[in-house]
């Protein structure tokens, strides 16, 4: 068996979006170079993602940016509890 994984967070300035296989990075998302990386050694099969994946992580980043702000508002009013 197999662990398949894929992260996606942000925050007001910043933002992740990786896949990993069985706990190693197989791709992710550069927002500062704007592109996918993958950092796969050279001694594996290379498995490459598709070609759109990047655009679909900004995508993802603006979609958890936005829920961000919403829960923010809907959160405001409530206490900080120990």
């Amino acid at each position: 068996l197999h662990v398949d994984r894929q992260v996606i967070g942000c925050s007001d300035h910043d933002g992740e979006q990786a896949y990993n296989l069985d706990g190693e990075e197989m791709w992710f998302a550069d927002f500062i170079k704007k592109e996918g990386v993958e950092p796969q050694p050279p001694f594996v099969d290379h498995m490459t993602y598709v070609d759109r994946a990047y655009q679909g992580a900004e995508v993802n980043q603006q979609i958890c940016k936005t829920s961000l702000d919403v829960v923010r508002r809907a959160m405001k009013d409530f206490k900080i509890e120990d």
